[in-house]
């Protein structure tokens, strides 16, 4: 990789971060071009040169967001293992993912854009929930083996997701409460868990 291409790489990536706290503080609206590449110290041309609109921008935002959360491999159900053990596993990959900073930035940059604009990122919430599947599969195979009780799985996966968001997501997102800690992370994961069983396991 030659100087200049690094030179290129490091002022793009400045350009999407310094959108990434504008749109965060101001929304999508009121941010302005000129202002994201004030804060990004780069020419309004240069901003163009690798976004060549401010939604362009914006669609950057929602791809690293998306790869944020599909590097996570989906672990899949295992007929050989303790259901508890499983669930537990799945609950702490995903509290990694909400404890990630990157991910809480993007993710409030995306559901503020949401609430004025839901066109703007319906693909990126289809994705997302394809994402979440990963939940529901694990949920349908568990039926399927006749260690969950038969019903609506998808419901199953929706109660589960949000026993462990109300508490590690959407506080963080709407009210600004900080992070959980580790040991709260397991606590509340190792809760939900029971949580879910006790209505759920066969």
């Amino acid at each position: 990789m030659t100087q200049a291409t690094r030179l290129t790489d490091r002022k793009r990536e400045a350009i999407v971060q310094a959108a990434i706290t504008e749109f965060r503080a101001n929304g999508f609206e009121a941010t302005s071009v000129d202002k994201i590449a004030a804060s990004a110290e780069v020419s309004k041309r240069t901003l163009y040169n690798h976004f060549p609109s401010k939604d362009e921008l914006f669609a950057e935002i929602l791809r690293v967001l998306w790869e944020s959360a599909a590097n996570q491999e989906d672990l899949p159900y295992r007929a050989d293992a303790p259901v508890r053990e499983q669930l537990l596993a799945l609950l702490m990959q995903k509290m990694a993912l909400l404890a990630d900073d990157n991910f809480l930035d993007l993710a409030r940059v995306a559901i503020a854009a949401a609430i004025h604009s839901p066109e703007r990122v319906q693909e990126m919430v289809k994705r997302l929930g394809q994402k979440e599947g990963g939940v529901l599969g694990w949920i349908l195979a568990a039926q399927k083996h006749g260690r969950l009780k038969p019903g609506d799985a998808s419901l199953a996966a929706q109660q589960l997701e949000s026993l462990v968001k109300g508490v590690a997501f959407w506080p963080q997102i709407a009210l600004g409460q900080p992070k959980l800690a580790p040991r709260a992370q397991r606590q509340i994961a190792n809760a939900a868990v029971d949580l879910f069983l006790s209505h759920y396991e066969a």
